[in-house]
Order: structure tokens, then sequence, then C-alpha cells
């Protein structure tokens, strides 16, 4: 068993411990609410701007879906793969790197694939065994559309230039603090829409309903990135909310089991002490 000095130690240090994952605990709490306000405020356009595109898109002949329609063979893809910049967050980056090496050796296999990235953890991991075409993780400095839309068009501008056949996000889908859902979403071609076409038929076009989803798609494209990696920041914040509230209570009972052992310990010394004792004195009466 450790000596008295060695366990008071422990316990200290595990203090200690416990007061910084406190804290970052309440960090994340903290940015988690503005965080899930920004995806909760967004989805709604997002979702109607999908419903609009998919509106006009329904009305319109094959030949009306522009270029970022255009299904080629896919031999090469491109996968875009949201991470984060930090650690502490349970298996929120690892979830994002184990489904990208999935589709590597799986979905894809055999076939060219490449990478972009976005988040430190998951460039760091990923490059050691892939191509990574780009790195953009500086974009959680200053997360905002337009330096999303910079990203989204240089996407845009790799598929229209036929540098490669297809181009997935993957990323963390934000349910609530506890919980996040690993995504893998097609980008580029842009996914056939179905609808009904007489739900268009009850609007006049101005100018026409070819140029207006020309100009809808790019939007909805950068729309669909800032939303992607919008929920994948939420997902982080609310996933490093979680775990750190998990370490906070796993060093509390190794504090308080610590604490147990220190106090048997310290009784087992005491008794040791006492039978010395009255062994010294029954020594010293015989």
């Amino acid at each position: 068993m450790a000596n008295l000095k060695e366990i008071r130690n422990r316990i200290s240090s595990i203090g200690s411990t416990m007061q910084i994952t406190s804290a970052m605990k309440m960090v994340s709490a903290a940015k988690l609410k503005k965080a899930q306000d920004a995806i909760t405020a967004m989805r709604p356009y997002s979702d109607k701007l999908t419903e609009l595109l998919q509106s006009l898109s329904a009305s319109l002949d094959g030949d009306g879906g522009s270029q970022f329609a255009d299904n080629r063979p896919v031999n090469k893809v491109l996968v875009v793969a949201i991470t984060s910049n930090r650690g502490l967050c349970g298996a929120f980056n690892s979830n994002i790197i184990k489904q990208s090496n999935n589709l590597v050796s799986g979905k894809y296999a055999g076939k060219q694939v490449d990478f972009v990235t976005i988040g430190k953890k998951g460039n760091d991991i990923l490059r050691k065994k892939n191509t990574i075409v780009a790195n953009h993780s500086s974009i959680y400095d200053n997360l905002t559309f337009d330096n999303v839309a910079e990203i989204a068009e240089f996407l845009m501008d790799q598929f229209t230039k036929g540098n490669y056949d297809k181009i997935e996000l993957v990323y963390n889908k934000f349910k609530n603090a506890a919980t996040q859902l690993v995504m893998t979403e097609q980008f580029l071609p842009i996914v056939s829409m179905e609808g009904d076409a007489s739900k268009a038929a009850d609007y006049i076009f101005e100018p026409s309903k070819v140029e207006i989803v020309k100009e809808l798609i790019p939007k909805s494209l950068k729309t669909q990135l800032y939303k992607a990696i919008r929920d994948s920041f939420a997902s982080e914040h609310g996933a490093r909310m979680t775990a750190m509230h998990k370490a906070t209570d796993n060093a509390k009972d190794l504090r308080n089991q610590l604490k147990l052992t220190y106090n048997k310990a310290r009784q087992a010394a005491i008794t040791n002490e006492i039978l010395e004792i009255v062994g010294g004195a029954e020594a010293l009466n015989n």
C-alpha cells in the first residue's frame, strides 16, 4: 500500500485536474449556447433555399441543371473532412477520421481519393496516408459566410474543371449537447431533386427559371458547406462539454476512493502505533 504522503499528493493532483475539467466544461457550455443559436437560426433559411431550388428544378428540363449537376463516371473523389483544431472532445474527431478512412477503403476502394481538411486534428492524421489538396484549419479563427464561400468556390472550381468527379462532405451534425451524428453528404454533383412541377407553376418567374436556378445553385452550395461547418462547430463544443463533465465525475470518484484509502491507511498506522505502545507497556510490567 502506498504511504500516506503519496496518497495525499495524488488527492491534491486529482483535485487540480477536477478544477481544470470543470472550468473547461463551463467554457464549452458558454460557447455551445452561441454556436447552437447560430445553427438553429440558420437551418430554416437553408431548408427553405433547398425547397425553393427543388421546386424550380422539378419544373425544368434535363438541361437546366447547370454544370454542377454533371454526373460523370466516378474515378476521382474529393472528401472534405471537417474536424476541430483542438482535442479533449471525446470521439468527436476520431469518428470523422474513421468515417473518412472507411470511404477510402470501402465505398471508393480502387479509386483516387484526395482530401480537403478543415480542422488541425483531421489534417494531422489524414495527411500521413492520404493526399491533402488543401487545409483550411484557420477558418475557425473567423467563421463567417464569406470565408466559407471562398472554400466552396474552390470546391466548385475543382469539380467544374474535371479535376474530381465527386465531392463528399464528412462532418458531425449537431443534434444536442450529448449527441452528434456523423454525416456523409454529397456536395457535388448536386443531388437530383424530385418535386411536383405543379407547385412551381403557381409562380411568375423573372428572369427565367433556368437563370434563377443557375444563380441559386452556387448560393445553395455555399450555404450547404457553411451549415456543415456550423453544425460541426456546435457539435465540437457539445462533445467537449460532455467529455469534460464525464472527466470531472470520474475524477471525483477517483478522489473519493483515494480519500477512503488514505483514511484506512491512516487508521492502520494509528492502530499499529497503539499496539506497539501496549506491547511495550506489557513488556515493562513483566
